[in-house]
């Protein structure tokens, strides 16, 4: 079973971290991929660039519509993700609690529904 954890966070405070200490929080994550991959569940991760880069795209009566920026003013953004294959979604939960963003932020878990054409 694959599952997306999505790694939310306060960019803003992200940004006024100094270069050191986000080398110590990076030198966590990669420690957490690499126990992802000894485990045999990582699939893929990267990180996003800023939601300042993002936009939103829409049709709505045949026209459309692109939107820059973000798409909500929440106190988190998305950050990066991470797609593990668990064997069931306790142990992808457990994952997910593994994860160190969950110390400084939000992990979202889902599961992906995969369709296969016929």
């Amino acid at each position: 079973m694959k599952f997306l954890m999505t790694l939310y966070a306060d960019e803003a405070k992200g940004a006024a971290i100094p270069a050191a200490e986000m080398a110590k929080y990076m030198e966590q994550m990669y420690a957490y991929r690499d126990a992802l991959i000894k485990a045999g569940v990582f699939v893929q991760t990267n990180g996003l660039a800023t939601s300042t880069t993002a936009c939103t795209v829409s049709t709505e009566g045949g026209q459309i519509r692109v939107h820059d920026g973000p798409y909500a003013d929440t106190r988190e953004q998305a950050g990066g993700y991470f797609i593990i294959d668990a064997k069931d979604p306790d142990e992808a939960r457990l994952w997910a609690t593994r994860c160190p963003a969950a110390t400084w932020g939000i992990v979202e878990l889902r599961q992906i529904v995969e369709h296969h054409s016929p």
